[in-house]
């Protein structure tokens, strides 16, 4: 939790101001017991009315303060709070975003969701709680037994037997419900994770008739989670009954030998109402300390899941200072001998590739599943970096540009086809924010969606919703294709980006992506043998690695897996033509 201090820099005013604040409140709260016992041992011993309503008139303007102190610490202590809460989320997502798709793939997106919000939540709570009673109940129990002191000190040996065994009460209950606690998170997390995919997957769950299963299964975890929380509730049920009879023991012993020290004269009824109500002060401490304790228990256990993300580093170093670039003859990509694998594997997904792409060519990718066609294209705009060999664009290798400098020049349409919640037109600015409607139409013709948007009463306005789920699968894909045409790159990457689109359309498509973008480098991934044949070349992958590169016509005498792709897809007419 310590580590995370250092987003309470913009709020060292707040942090300090709220628990001064707290200290006055407290030393407002230990006079109060003194002004009672004067009133009892001088106003109502001496029926000087007067004195008794001045008094009075003091523990009210004590309590006054005592509140104004309170308010003024609880908003000072929220402040820092929420300050730093916010600095805490804004930075980690800034982190996030830093990372490479090898470091989120390795933490999970679920788990960064959950670090991002529940457990920054639980560690701006902790602050919280700590800014506010950190000092406060510590100073209230040593105040009360010091002020215990003043009054008599054998009766204040008491109240130090009383706070050792409510302590003692405290640890014990605290040792046994807290690794209960972090048992409940972690079922709680399960039942999260079963809700989550049975939100996502509603639709698979219901193909398969499976919701009375899933629905058993939901019961079962919680079940376990209620049982769990169930030992913690009892468990933490016995704090207040426990400390309470340990104080009222402590008050009926203090009203015991106080009688007898009252009785000699060596202490007055006031003072022992004094030493009452210290001994309910100290309680009321110590339950509050326990409080405390238990929520920054609960932060620093979400603290260090936090850290832990702070602690992953980019395995990409990027180059922070944009070059000049100098326009080559060569080719506009070249692989040479570049491997891959992934963090989670020691086997290769990519070995020993080296090919040349010319500008303006189009370049089809085909191979079996798990090929490594994705891959391949994902290393041009440096989503991962190679663990072996090095790529070229424009003659210059891809890890000496910055990122967005490499990434302006290529523009990546994903397998799975992703919109934004807004318009039509706001997803199409995503690739150029100054794109015009000409422009914007232009792209959608291309990508043949032109006359689905127009059949739309808003046109470019109309809204998509979360996901593009008022979409069809082939509407998605269109409008993606013709977000990545609006940035007019020097490289457009489709990855299966039209597996969704009938035979027809996909044709139209991949004609007027190659009659109207001619000085534009296309890379088309492709399931499809027709969607790449009249490619400029194609790459032809099996288990990694590249087992034949050329024309439609050259693969088919040359390369036997190239051959049995096209066989099992078209006829043999389609695959002379």
């Amino acid at each position: 939790m310590l580590k995370l201090t250092r987003f309470l820099k913009g709020y060292v005013k707040e942090s300090i101001i709220g628990p001064l604040f707290k200290l006055l409140e407290a030393c407002f709260e230990l006079i109060v017991p003194l002004v009672m016992a004067n009133i009892i041992d001088i106003g109502i011993k001496n029926h000087d009315t007067a004195y008794i309503f001045r008094m009075g008139g003091i523990m009210v303007l004590l309590g006054v303060l005592g509140l104004v102190c309170s308010l003024t610490a609880q908003y000072f202590a929220a402040k820092a709070a929420l300050g730093f809460g916010t600095a805490l989320r804004n930075t980690m997502f800034a982190h996030i975003n830093s990372l490479s798709f090898s470091e989120i793939d390795k933490i999970g997106t679920s788990s960064l969701i959950t670090r991002i919000t529940s457990d920054i939540n639980q560690a701006q709570a902790g602050v919280n709680l700590v800014l506010r009673l950190f000092l406060r109940s510590p100073f209230i129990v040593v105040g009360a037994i010091v002020m215990a002191f003043t009054i008599n000190v054998r009766l204040t040996l008491i109240f130090l037997i009383v706070a050792a065994l409510i302590s003692l009460v405290i640890y014990l209950i605290m040792t046994r419900s807290i690794p209960q606690y972090k048992k409940a998170q972690s079922k709680l997390d399960k039942v999260s994770l079963i809700v989550r995919e049975n939100l996502t997957g509603v639709r698979v769950i219901r193909a398969f008739s499976r919701q009375k299963a899933e629905i058993a299964r939901f019961e079962e975890t919680t079940r376990d989670l209620m049982e769990t929380q169930l030992l913690v509730g009892k468990i933490s049920a016995l704090l207040n009954p426990a400390t309470y009879a340990i104080l009222n023991v402590g008050i009926i012993a203090v009203i015991w030998f106080g009688g007898i020290t009252v009785y000699h004269g060596n202490i007055t009824q006031g003072e022992v109402i004094a030493l009452i109500n210290y001994m309910s002060q100290i309680l009321l401490a110590l339950l509050a300390l326990a409080n405390l304790i238990i929520a920054f228990t609960r932060a620093s256990a979400s603290a260090i899941r936090i850290n832990e993300v702070f602690a992953i580093t980019s395995s990409m170093a990027e180059n922070p200072s944009p070059s000049r670039h100098e326009e080559t003859d060569g080719p506009k990509v070249e692989f040479r001998n570049v491997s891959f694998s992934y963090h989670t594997s020691e086997e290769e997904v990519l070995s020993n590739l080296s090919f040349a792409v010319r500008p303006g060519e189009t370049i089809g990718i085909i191979g079996g599943t798990g090929s490594g066609k994705s891959t391949l294209v994902n290393l041009i705009p440096r989503f991962y970096d190679v663990t072996g060999g090095e790529i070229l664009v424009d003659g210059k290798n891809v890890q000496d540009y910055s990122f967005a400098e490499l990434r302006k020049k290529i523009a990546v349409v994903p397998q799975k086809a992703v919109l934004f919640k807004g318009t039509i037109r706001d997803n199409m600015k995503w690739g150029k924010k100054d794109a015009t409607d000409e422009e914007i139409y232009k792209a959608l013709e291309i990508a043949q969606a032109r006359e689905f948007v127009d059949a739309k009463p808003e046109g470019l306005d109309a809204e998509i919703v979360q996901g593009g789920k008022n979409l069809s699968g082939g509407q998605k894909q269109r409008l993606t294709i013709a977000r990545a045409l609006v940035a007019q790159p020097e490289i457009l990457i489709l990855d299966d980006s039209a597996s969704a689109l009938d035979f027809a359309t996909d044709a139209r498509l991949r004609k007027a992506i190659a009659t109207q973008t001619q000085n534009t480098t296309v890379f088309i991934v492709s399931q499809r043998a027709s969607a790449i044949k009249n490619a400029d070349n194609i790459i032809v992958l099996d288990d990694g690695k590249m087992v034949g590169m050329g024309k439609h016509e050259e693969l088919l005498d040359t390369c036997e897996v190239y051959k049995n792709i096209c066989l099992s897809q078209l006829s043999a007419d389609e695959v002379k033509r």
